[in-house]
């Protein structure tokens, strides 16, 4: 809001050449607000901005951007600026830049760190991808379980300034080994000979370096915590993850989540930046797919053309019946994966699961069949459309919505766990591919069901 208030203001002392007066005024933005401002203005323009900044701000700001835009600074500025500003970077964000460029590029951006942070970066970047190592920063603050108040308080005022965080501190040993945590907030509340080992907390859950990022997002949930400890499998503290890194994982696993159920190849980049062709091939393996599957869908009425031909009056319902057990089944699959994404199902609670959905699929079946009956009488009543054995024809719809509806809830809740149990990722078992698989089967159930109700009268 701020930038879009004050952008023409800006524009204007860029073109009046003001460069002093525009540098006092960036002083007082937010890092947040400048990159939005750089992001909104012209390349010559954000150039000229990122210039003006001083290294400490120009390095915050520099964070705040979308890697694009971040290549696109570095290519603009000198190996001086580039390198201030890259030493300066927190190296979780300055990880997360890597992870975007070419090896070739790396090595020259790399070889533009100090001797210190090149080792922290290469580090960093030596675990695998998508795991806890390579969102963690080594900037926290650690202290012993023997150091009183006061010593605390003088080592965060010594070294403090340049941490990630002041808000929760960790407890480590000789060695090096996370014993436990202490906030701030107690620090601050305590006398100053009182020793930290009487008011940290041991009782933790600290990461694994190498698990997955998405254990960090279920962590942090469950303890809302600010900051996650990282440890090796010596227990040994390597680092931390807060919650803004976490916060942004969260955000693109769900974002990766939705596209994957609206059957999509995830994105990997903000829509407005997919090119068409990109975006063309993201899109057509699954719609290819699904249209493949739509096929059988053909096939399976084909099956049936006898019965059709026999009693027309049923293919009126066909898209009613199919649409029921696909609505159903997307319902089901979008509520399962959401709730294993949340950590509130797991695999082990597939029967329930079956249990649970079977039931409310038959309640919902009931539910739609009435209201199908319904309105098989009302038209009967008012046009006399589905001749003398309307009866039985409103009969087959009820029974076969209940079965369609029931085997949709069925599969839409299942195929998660079927997925995940085989190792894939449970939001492909998209709304689309659920109701494609749905509207084969619900084909095949309202035909079975109207030859057993229609057998010796229209059929």
């Amino acid at each position: 809001m701020l930038t879009q208030l004050l952008k023409p203001e800006i524009k204007s002392l860029i073109q009046e050449k003001k460069y002093s007066v525009l540098k006092d005024v960036l002083k007082e933005w937010s890092p947040a607000d400048i990159a939005e401002l750089i992001v909104e203005l012209d390349e010559s323009e954000r150039i000229l901005i990122f210039r003006l900044l001083n290294r400490e701000l120009a390095a915050d700001v520099f964070e705040y951007l979308d890697v694009d835009t971040q290549l696109e600074l570095i290519k603009s500025m000198g190996k001086e600026e580039t390198a201030a500003i890259l030493n300066e970077m927190d190296p979780d964000d300055r990880t997360a830049l890597f992870e975007e460029i070419p090896a070739q590029a790396l090595q020259q951006l790399l070889s533009l760190l100090s001797a210190e942070e090149k080792k922290i970066a290469t580090t960093l970047l030596g675990y695998p991808e998508n795991s806890i190592g390579r969102l963690m920063t080594p900037d926290y603050l650690a202290i012993k379980a023997d150091w009183t108040i006061e010593k605390v308080l003088n080592y965060i005022r010594q070294v403090g300034k340049n941490k990630e965080t002041l808000n929760v501190i960790f407890v480590v040993d000789e060695k090096g080994k996370l014993l436990g945590q202490v906030d701030i907030r107690d620090i601050l509340l305590s006398s100053p000979d009182q020793q930290i080992s009487e008011i940290y907390d041991e009782n933790i859950t600290p990461l694994n370096v190498f698990d997955d990022q998405e254990k960090a997002v279920t962590i942090l949930q469950k303890y809302d915590a600010v900051a996650l400890p990282v440890v090796d499998n010596n227990g040994i503290l390597l680092g931390i993850v807060t919650v803004d890194d976490i916060m942004d994982v969260a955000e693109e696993e769900t974002t990766e989540d939705i596209q994957k159920q609206a059957a999509v190849e995830a994105l990997d980049e903000p829509y407005s930046e997919v090119s068409i062709f990109k975006m063309i091939k993201k899109r057509a393996g699954w719609l290819s797919f699904l249209f493949i599957g739509e096929m059988f869908t053909a096939s399976a009425m084909a099956i049936f053309e006898e019965e059709i031909a026999k009693a027309v009056v049923l293919a009126l319902f066909v898209p009613l019946i199919i649409s029921s057990g696909g609505n159903s089944g997307s319902q089901a699959s979008t509520l399962i994966v959401r709730a294993m994404a949340l950590g509130d199902i797991k695999l082990q609670d597939w029967f329930k699961v079956m249990a649970r959905e079977l039931f409310t699929g038959f309640s919902l079946g009931i539910i739609l069949g009435t209201i199908g009956f319904i309105r098989i009488l009302i038209w009967q009543e008012a046009t006399h459309l589905y001749g003398e054995h309307w009866l039985f024809v409103a009969i087959t719809v009820f029974l076969s919505l209940i079965g369609v509806v029931m085997w949709g809830t069925f599969i839409g809740s299942m195929l998660p766990f079927v997925l995940k149990r085989l190792g894939f990722d449970p939001a492909t078992s998209s709304a689309p591919f659920v109701a494609t698989l749905v509207d084969v089967t619900g084909i095949v159930i309202y035909f079975t069901v109207a030859i057993q109700i229609l057998g010796g009268k229209l059929l």
